[in-house]
């Protein structure tokens, strides 16, 4: 059973770089100034509790693939572990999306254009994983190198998916907002959260 095991780690280990981006989401500047901005506090308190629950449903998606890696899995079960997490990190990204864009723009310079431009991001990360989802269920797992094969092809994309895509967060927590975000409770412990997986791969 030795062929999908290694691939299957590569995937892990590709995954472990999309957590980065819910760091990126979580504005961890931890920043020492406080931000006195009322409607700043109000508004990354709004985000940072919508992000913190989707944040541990990606890690708990990302510790899932993780798991299967360490386990000398049958295909099938790969399968079925790989095309739920996708699933799930699909969701979660498309729901920020829809968390940040609910909340507004920011009250910063081009506030407006930042967050426009990390919906946008959000959602086209949400697609890809639910592509990412689509190519693991049509892999044949009755071949085992065909399947280690195509499992190749979606840890490539994956390692390209997070090595790209969180500009616009960047941009987005820039700044005071980084620093309204960084006091919110709920970013911080969303932070912890989605470091976690890095650490012990």
């Amino acid at each position: 059973m030795e062929g999908t095991n290694p691939v299957n780690k590569k995937l892990a280990a590709a995954l472990s770089g999309g957590a980065v981006l819910v760091l990126a989401l979580t504005g961890c500047s931890s920043s020492s100034a406080d931000s006195k901005n009322d409607a700043l506090n109000t508004w990354a308190k709004q985000v940072c509790d919508a992000v913190q629950p989707q944040a541990k449903k990606i890690e708990a998606a990302n510790a899932a693939i993780q798991k299967e890696t360490s386990d000398n899995s049958a295909p099938a079960e790969v399968q079925k572990t790989d095309a739920q997490a996708f699933q799930v990190m699909s969701d979660a990204y498309k729901a920020i999306g829809a968390a940040v864009n609910q909340a507004g723009a920011p009250k910063v310079d081009q506030g407006t254009k930042k967050q426009q431009d990390a919906v946008k991001e959000l959602n086209a990360l949400g697609a890809s994983y639910a592509s990412l989802k689509q190519q693991v269920d049509k892999l044949d797992t009755k071949d085992q190198a065909k399947f280690a094969d195509g499992l190749k092809g979606i840890a490539t994309q994956l390692d390209k998916l997070s090595k790209t895509g969180s500009d616009a967060l960047k941009n987005l927590e820039e700044g005071d907002v980084g620093k309204a975000m960084a006091q919110q409770a709920s970013c911080k412990s969303a932070a912890t959260s989605a470091s976690a997986p890095a650490t012990n791969g």
